[in-house]
């Protein structure tokens, strides 16, 4: 019986070593599919990947579980780099952004590495985007660091717990930290390039995904094992502070726009759209029919719209901010 086993774990070891060298050579292919298109800055000791296009008011724009800057460049900054200047960032963990070990992923936590990143640039609150979980991200950081931004635009955001997580993400609810680095390390890659074409569906759906997704739009990038890793201890601890943030959204005063497609099928509209706008006082939602849960990619003019209705009702506020300073100096 000893025997048996030692026989076993050898298997498993030279299985584990052979699925570990495939990983890193399919990595290395991933990044010369899907190379670095922007900048890095340093925050916190972590090394930033940003993209940054076009002139005028700073707008950074945050992505979701799973993606990348290049979910946020394929087609919507385009749609607004003539009059902002847009700033579409990898989170921690995501796209060419590291995370280094020990380094915490819940929501507080993020909103504090994206409020040093705005710092570190000197954008001086600028309005945020946040698309999916980004838009989870980007309401912490309104109610933990509201100096840090003058206005939210919600795209299909994350806003209430979730009891399960939606079918295209159940493989990264892999709790234990070393199962989750062994899977990263092992099995992500192998099952991410079988399971790649429903994964994607899922997300879209009923949308079709654009034919170049993986490349342009950086699908690929999520199948590397640090970033399914860095997803996985995330998508872990996100109901960690939701339930405390629900408490605190009536708090929210800055200009908020909030967006859903009627039929996504990762988030629901009406628990996290709906239920967001129920409880921030004269937050409207607007539902985009017949789109699913990529509108950055598949609704690019209806969310750049929302994000110049925002920009107007923050730009009166700043005016008068700028009027009332010298009028204060005189009448010293």
């Amino acid at each position: 019986m000893a025997v048996e086993w030692v026989v076993a774990a050898g298997v498993v070891v030279a299985a584990s070593a052979v699925l570990w060298a495939f990983s890193a050579w399919m990595t290395r292919r991933i990044e010369v599919a899907v190379p670095i298109n922007g900048r890095f800055v340093e925050v916190d000791g972590e090394r930033f990947h940003y993209v940054e296009e076009g002139q005028g008011p700073a707008l950074v724009m945050i992505h979701g579980l799973m993606g990348s800057s290049r979910n946020l460049t394929y087609a919507l900054s385009a749609q607004l780099r003539g009059q902002f200047r847009v700033i579409s960032v990898d989170r921690p963990g995501s796209g060419y952004s590291s995370r280094r070990s020990g380094t915490a992923a819940d929501l507080p936590a993020q909103a504090r590495q994206m409020a040093a990143f705005i710092k570190t640039l000197d954008l001086d609150q600028p309005l945020v985007l946040g698309h999916s979980l980004g838009g989870a991200i980007a309401l912490a950081l309104a109610l933990d660091h509201p100096h840090a931004v003058s206005g939210l635009i919600l795209v299909a955001p994350l806003t209430h717990p979730q009891r399960m997580l939606p079918l295209v993400f159940l493989a990264l609810a892999v709790r234990p930290a070393w199962l989750r680095r062994w899977m990263s390390r092992t099995l992500t890659m192998p099952v991410g390039l079988l399971t790649q074409g429903s994964v994607v569906k899922g997300v879209f759906a009923p949308d079709a995904a654009p034919p170049d997704f993986a490349t342009r739009g950086g699908g690929l990038l999520g199948m590397r094992p640090d970033n399914f890793y860095a997803a996985s201890t995330e998508i872990n601890r996100v109901n960690d502070h939701l339930p405390g943030m629900l408490k605190r959204y009536p708090q929210l005063t800055l200009p908020i726009g909030l967006i859903y497609g009627a039929r996504d099928n990762v988030l629901d509209f009406q628990k996290h759209g709906q239920g967001l706008a129920s409880t921030v006082p004269g937050l409207k939602l607007q539902v985009v029919e017949n789109r699913g849960h990529m509108l950055p990619i598949t609704a690019p003019e209806r969310v750049a719209a929302l994000v110049e209705q925002v920009a107007k009702r923050v730009r009166p506020a700043q005016s008068a901010t700028v009027l009332q300073a010298p009028f204060a100096m005189a009448s010293k």
